[in-house]
């Protein structure tokens, strides 16, 4: 589990192909490795991806096709700045919200306008997604966790402060046209599924 507080960004080093399966090495000098351990997760880009190797500073992990396919890793680049998170702790601050890590889906930006400080994004989501998406509800974009503006059909309103564009990957990747990652609130999940089970 995460809390969509991004911790630092990193750089994507290398994609190799290994066993038919994509293998990513990302280097940060900004992420806290002291208790990273082999077999942990971190979230790259809200996707939850296992340390398989650590390095001076990076770490690889491997990737399935399913996950290539599913997500925005199928755009990526070597260079790309991701945005980094380690699984949360019992004892970890709850800034966010709750976040699984598990994309549901990839949205595109189709709006960008400032708005004093702060910048103004309309992205549009997949159109399965949308009946879990509320006015001023929880969304998770890039492994960010962000408060929506508004809801209008399968186009969500937001509004990013400095902050957050400074220390996440925004500022860097996120331009008309672009492709995110984004993950529904899991608490609009479990509703539905329970009202499915009656």
């Amino acid at each position: 589990m995460f809390t969509g507080i991004i911790e630092s960004t990193g750089k994507l080093m290398e994609m190799a192909e290994v066993g038919g399966d994509i293998r990513l090495t990302i280097a940060s000098n900004d992420l806290d490795f002291s208790d990273v351990k082999l077999g942990d997760s971190i979230a790259c880009n809200g996707i939850c991806l296992t340390v398989i190797e650590l390095l001076d500073n990076s770490y690889a992990v491997d990737v399935s096709r399913e996950t290539l396919a599913k997500t925005t890793m199928q755009y990526w680049q070597t260079g790309d700045v991701l945005n980094l998170e380690k699984a949360m702790l019992p004892t970890t601050r709850f800034g966010g919200h709750m976040v699984s890590g598990h994309v549901d889906g990839v949205g595109e930006i189709i709006v960008i306008n400032e708005d004093a400080r702060s910048i103004y994004f309309e992205v549009k989501v997949p159109t399965e997604l949308k009946k879990y998406v509320a006015t001023k509800g929880s969304i998770t974009l890039d492994g960010i966790s962000l408060t929506t503006n508004l809801v209008k059909d399968d186009i969500v309103c937001l509004n990013i402060i400095p902050h957050t564009s400074e220390v996440t990957n925004i500022a860097k990747h996120w331009q008309l046209g672009s492709k995110i990652n984004v993950e529904v609130d899991l608490i609009a999940r479990y509703l539905e599924r329970l009202q499915s089970a009656n």
